[in-house]
């Protein structure tokens, strides 16, 4: 007769025995999180809520000294345009009739248009570029070229073409955003492991379940890099397309404030073209953890 003797680990034993006795039994031991990692979680909070407080102190010092409101205004001054741009004050809505957030608004549904357009052309472009050798060779050369030119380069060319409403604006947002997505498409598609792809067609794959199953996967991590660049210089490009009829919307409303000296309305548009897209970038990133959770991961 055979007797079975099963060992319980004490539950007053150190978490690192416990640990060891369940891994020595075929098991996993949970995750722990690293001592500590609540109190440099706090930390880096406090470094970074000092370092804006101490940004703030140097800008008021800086701003006293100078005494002139219209060369470094006052934090105070503008968060009182903050509120006077967000509020009905002596008949006026806003500033020239829209509230900062409908400005704010008009530039964000452009920069949305013109992104989502540039980056769906760049990751077309991108996948044909990276799959076909000749076609990169002839178009490559033009990506570049477009990706050096400046947005007021051109932009002065849509306006001949398209007029001053909301055409142009849209059209450089896209001509702006295409280029970063097809360049790191192509670059990623190019690089898509060979076995894999020889493996696939030696199994009867055709180029289009190739290209679904096994190149964009692999490519992803860099196309969501090529991305965040595009909205990024759309985002900067906003200013510049919206120099012209750009009211309502962010870059406009800076244009009119520099043309009547408004400093603190122009400090107060660059605020909010940083804070927004600060937030944009964030929620892109989380987009890349959700879709791509095994990137920088060994």
């Amino acid at each position: 007769m055979t007797s079975s003797i099963s060992f319980q680990p004490d539950p007053s034993a150190e978490p690192g025995a416990q640990q060891a006795v369940t891994a020595s039994r075929g098991g996993s031991a949970p995750p722990t999180a690293p001592p500590g990692a609540g109190a440099s979680k706090y930390r880096r909070f406090g470094v970074r809520l000092l370092s804006i407080l101490v940004l703030l102190l140097l800008w008021q010092l800086v701003a006293s000294a100078t005494r002139n409101p219209s060369f470094i205004p006052s934090p105070r001054a503008v968060w009182d345009q903050l509120v006077l741009t967000s509020t009905v004050h002596d008949g006026i809505r806003g500033y020239s009739g829209h509230f900062l957030i409908e400005h704010l608004g008009i530039s964000l549904r452009r920069i949305l248009i013109g992104s989502v357009l540039g980056v769906v052309a760049g990751l077309a472009l991108g996948v044909v570029m990276g799959t076909v050798p000749w076609i990169r060779v002839v178009v490559e050369p033009l990506v570049t070229f477009v990706r050096a030119l400046p947005p007021l380069a051109y932009f002065s060319l849509l306006i001949i073409w398209f007029g001053i409403d909301e055409t142009p604006k849209l059209w450089l947002l896209t001509i702006a955003a295409l280029p970063p997505v097809a360049v790191a498409t192509a670059s990623a598609v190019y690089a898509a492991p060979a076995g894999l792809v020889e493996a696939a067609r030696a199994l009867g794959a055709t180029r289009w379940n190739v290209t679904r199953d096994i190149v964009l996967p692999n490519a992803l991590p860099e196309i969501f890099t090529g991305v965040r660049l595009a909205v990024g210089i759309a985002y900067s490009s906003v200013v510049a397309a919206e120099t012209i009829n750009g009211v309502p919307g962010i870059g406009g409303m800076i244009r009119d404030a520099q043309r009547y000296l408004q400093t603190d309305v122009v400090v107060l548009g660059l605020f909010a073209i940083g804070i927004s897209g600060l937030l944009i970038d964030a929620v892109l990133r989380v987009a890349e953890n959700k879709l791509i959770p095994w990137r920088g991961r060994a």
